[in-house]
């Protein structure tokens, strides 16, 4: 049986994916100022954490992958499923918080205007509300197929399904928080799997089956 590196380092990735999703969350909530969005939006300080939350959104989505693939075989059906949907939702939220956090700074200081114009019913709110929605079903998902696959500790598994849900509102800190330190606890817990010297499953790769020649008369 044979690993992949991503399989093998699943515990790391998950924890610094987890760890500075939560963390930059966490610094943007310090640091914002709804009551001026135009003002917050051209803040040095914000839009550091704001381009930095963006790019977290690509850590979180290889975390995804190597943790599925540490249980895709116990998970079945309802996990590669699962999986699916957290990663079209990984990558949607992605690229609204790409926006968020590079276009929109440009757009407080060209045309200020459209911090106030009314965006109810537009394109662009049913767009946002879809990646929300996939974003936090697919990771509710991903947290009951790892319950029901058991490879991971209960309390973890359920703890990443409230990250989920809670994550529904992840375009706004601090609502990221919980899902970020939910995958980095079950990182953790890889962790301190591997240096126990308890192996967690992961997914073989299928060698080559030797098929015996006829015998020759």
């Amino acid at each position: 049986m044979s690993e992949s590196p991503l399989s093998k380092y699943a515990g790391p990735i998950a924890v610094i994916a987890g760890g500075l999703f939560a963390v930059v969350h966490v610094g943007q909530f310090l640091v914002m100022d709804r009551s001026d969005l135009v003002a917050m939006m051209t803040d040095p300080v914000f839009l550091i954490f704001n381009a930095a939350y963006a790019i977290t959104f690509p850590l979180l989505l290889i975390a995804l992958v190597a943790l599925y693939w540490r249980q895709a075989g116990e998970t079945g059906l309802f996990g590669a499923v699962a999986f699916c949907i957290a990663t079209t939702g990984t990558v949607a939220l992605a690229g609204d918080m790409w926006f968020e956090g590079f276009a929109v700074p440009w757009l407080a200081q060209v045309a200020p205007v459209v911090f106030s114009a009314d965006k109810s019913g537009s394109l662009l709110m049913a767009a946002w509300l879809v990646s929300v929605v996939l974003f936090s079903l697919g990771w509710i998902l991903f947290g009951l197929a790892s319950l029901r696959a058991r490879v991971f500790p209960r309390a973890l598994s359920v703890a990443v399904v409230i990250g989920g849900l809670i994550g529904f509102q992840a375009a706004m800190p601090p609502w990221g928080v919980a899902l970020g330190l939910a995958v980095a606890a079950v990182g953790v817990w890889l962790i301190r799997q591997a240096r126990m010297g308890q192996p967690v499953p992961a997914q073989p790769v299928p060698e080559p089956i030797a098929v015996a020649e006829p015998p020759r008369w």
